[in-house]
């Protein structure tokens, strides 16, 4: 049985901060989240990630963000068409309208929770400020799952 929720982690441990979201998910794991909770992890999302939404009821996507505010944003997201299902990058939002495409029903209630990181080199360590936002996000995200879990 698939269950209900998926947290999707995207990133590369291996370019600085953006290791951001996999290092959280690693945290949530070793948390020990139960049978409801399903942790996904990848680069970056493609096309095939379509498959992974089917059959849950709430999907967080967690990804690290040079663009938003420290120490995270957290957000509800809709379905968008955009040119990045034709890149090696979807964003979470064309997923979410490619979801739409190929099952022929509305995707998944969808969060997006933006991790600020401040650099992304290959080879780089997570940055200290990196690693304070991390903690938050964190926080939030267990809370995040707190809040759904009573509301199904």
């Amino acid at each position: 049985m698939t269950p209900p929720v998926l947290i999707f982690a995207i990133g590369n441990e291996s370019r600085g901060d953006d290791a951001l979201a996999p290092m959280l998910l690693r945290g949530l794991a070793d948390a020990g989240l139960g049978s409801q909770v399903e942790l996904l992890e990848d680069y970056q999302l493609q096309i095939e990630h379509v498959a992974d939404l089917a059959g849950r009821e709430r999907v967080l996507f967690v990804d690290a963000d040079m663009s938003c505010m420290e120490p995270f944003h957290l957000s509800r997201i809709a379905s968008e068409k955009d040119s990045s299902y034709t890149s090696h990058a979807m964003t979470p939002h064309a997923l979410l309208h490619a979801y739409h495409q190929v099952y022929g029903e509305d995707a998944p209630g969808a969060f997006l929770l933006r991790v600020r990181g401040y650099g992304f080199e290959l080879g780089e360590s997570l940055s200290d400020g990196a690693a304070a936002n991390l903690a938050a996000a964190s926080a939030r995200a267990c809370e995040w799952l707190a809040d759904i879990q009573a509301v199904r």
